[in-house]
């Protein structure tokens, strides 16, 4: 349903992501305010997903009796009809954040004190959802049922999805246990049965998880057959709960005493309520628990990108036509001290951290960003903005960190980014979280990666439109502008590209001539389609009659960039710059 346009009264503004039975909208109302909308087909939904005694969904129905700091508040609910089909729909309020889930992923880890956080944000809410008349047990506990709302300084979680929660009542509905982490269940649950304290179990599986990066007890399943999980997973939980034996920075045994008596097996030795549990975890509480046993874990080996210049593929400047100033300045201010990072380094010169080339288009800034990294001699990575796109909110956080670490381990690395003002655009232009988390994310990687050997060069025709903190000192500290080429530059391209495929008479002043105006993407296109000609006419060289008709046939569609375009970059390069250098730095004698 993601090419949907409005829902009721709710104008759709993207999806953020799909379930086995929802989809979850970014919505915005008649006057503009923000909410997220889960949309729920009807006919997908379980019949443990609907209380038959009111007729409703239960995760619905139960948010709408809530409100807490903790739980992601409810505000509107219905039914619709699209395409034929019956949908219900829940629109909650607009949350600036991120999936916990994603958040650990994107930063590698969780810290005590973010964990203590978070856990005792969590145990408010179960302390309110456990405390009502007829108390709710979440039952659904795990890092993405949890939302991190990053508005203010500190994250505040927020219990989101209710669809496995239930009222503990005399019904006592049966719990729906698709999506659940059977490492999370605790074993009554295995059994159809749950209470407040199966909900306490959850959130000791869960401090477990942020600080050791795994679940409790967790066993590889992908060749067991469903039939055979449950006792495999009882099986493991017979002997006591497994602590890595490893240093983690303010994790005492208090602590680990509090996650091992939040995962007894025995329902009547964990935590009685939540308030007990706060208190445990706050320090008030002294807690001795020997269920647990530390085994050695060998040590994570921190991977040293190895800085040897690697055998050069291509030609490097030396296939670069002319910009012998632009060549020249990168040789100076960048490779040299690439090179020869010795004598540098005794003079405290750091290493640039990064280059922006921009000016108008097919200009050759992806060219260059090339045969830089073959004049390193460093690995080559190309990215288009598309390649870190999501349709899920903070999606494109994980792409990028896994992009950065990707070019550490195959370190030293030239990371080309290409439009980079859609990948890093002006903040203060944002509409959305995602977008706003996504130009944090990379600014947080730009941040000297050159100490990881980390070579980052971006590519734009709009300067002004990237954040400005991306062009700090740090991050990219070296801006060049590319200029289309000027006559005698026009003249060493058709030199260059015509090398050894030309007949001897051709006047490369005369061509030069002919093509005002071209960029060199047009001189490249206009000899690939002389080739061609010569090809077809079972000819060796390519004369220069046959590149003066090619010039004459193809007039209509070069060149490529107008005299308007083309001024228009020069005076935003002078805004860019902030003042005026009529001196082209790449073209020129």
């Amino acid at each position: 349903m993601s090419n949907l346009s409005a829902i009721e009264q709710y104008k759709v503004v993207f999806l953020l992501r799909k379930g086995s039975y929802y989809d979850v909208y970014r919505v915005v109302d008649a006057k503009g305010g923000k909410y997220f909308l889960k949309l729920i087909n009807l006919a997908k939904l379980d019949e443990l997903q609907f209380n038959i005694a009111t007729g409703q969904i239960c995760e619905i129905e139960m948010k709408r009796e809530v409100s807490h700091s903790n739980i992601m508040r409810q505000i509107d609910s219905g039914e619709t009809i699209i395409d034929g089909q019956r949908y219900a729909y829940s629109v909650s309020d607009f949350i600036p954040g991120e999936l916990l889930s994603e958040n650990i992923s994107r930063k590698g880890g969780c810290s005590i004190y973010d964990m203590k956080h978070i856990v005792t944000g969590v145990l408010n809410a179960l302390k309110y959802l456990h405390s009502q008349k007829d108390p709710i047990i979440f039952n659904g506990i795990s890092p993405n049922s949890i939302m991190l709302n990053l508005s203010s300084g500190s994250p505040i979680p927020l219990l989101m999805d209710f669809d496995h929660a239930r009222k503990l009542n005399k019904e006592n509905l049966k719990c729906y246990m698709n999506g659940l982490s059977p490492f999370y269940l605790a074993p009554e649950m295995f059994k159809g049965l749950y209470s407040t304290r199966t909900d306490l179990y959850a959130v000791g599986a869960l401090m477990y998880h942020l600080v050791y990066g795994m679940q409790p007890w967790e066993v590889d399943l992908r060749d067991v057959p469903l039939k055979d999980r449950e006792q495999i997973i009882l099986s493991a939980r017979q002997r006591p709960l497994p602590i890595p034996d490893i240093k983690v920075f303010e994790m005492d045994e208090q602590l680990i005493n509090v996650i091992a008596k939040a995962l007894m097996q025995d329902v009547d030795k964990r935590f009685q309520n939540a308030d007990e549990f706060l208190q445990a975890l706050e320090g008030e509480k002294s807690i001795v628990c020997s269920n647990f046993e530390k085994f050695d874990v060998a040590p994570a080996k921190t991977k040293t990108p190895a800085v040897t210049k690697q055998e050069k593929k291509g030609n490097g400047f030396a296939d670069v036509a002319g910009m012998d100033e632009l060549k020249k300045r990168l040789s100076e201010e960048v490779i040299d001290i690439i090179k020869n990072p010795e004598k540098y380094k005794r003079l405290r010169v750091k290493i640039p951290n990064g280059i922006l080339l921009y000016g108008p288009p097919g200009c050759g800034k992806t060219y260059i960003a090339e045969k830089f990294a073959e004049e390193v001699g460093c690995n080559y990575m190309y990215v288009h903005c598309s390649d870190v796109a999501s349709p899920y909110i903070h999606g494109g956080q994980e792409k990028i960190a896994a992009l950065f670490e990707k070019a550490k381990e195959n370190a030293p690395t030239v990371l080309f980014l290409d439009e980079l003002d859609a990948m890093l655009a002006d903040r203060s232009r944002h509409n959305n979280v995602s977008e706003y988390g996504e130009v944090n994310e990379f600014l947080t990687q730009l941040n000297n990666c050159a100490d990881n050997h980390v070579f980052v060069i971006g590519a734009t025709n709009n300067p002004k439109g990237i954040d400005s903190a991306a062009l700090r000192s740090g991050r990219l500290d070296i801006k060049v502008y590319v200029p289309a080429p000027d006559e005698s530059e026009r003249a060493a391209l058709f030199k260059l590209y015509l090398k050894d495929i030309v007949a001897d008479d051709v006047d490369y002043d005369l061509l030069a001539q002919k093509t005002e105006g071209y960029v060199s993407k047009d001189v490249c296109s206009l000899i690939n389609n002389a080739a061609r000609e010569t090809a077809k006419a079972d000819l060796e060289f390519i004369s220069m009659q046959t590149l003066l008709d090619t010039i004459e046939k193809y007039k209509n569609q070069f060149p490529s960039v107008s005299k308007d375009v083309l001024k228009q970059h020069e005076r935003l390069r002078e805004e860019f710059e902030n003042h005026i250098d009529r001196k082209p730095i790449g073209f020129t004698q």
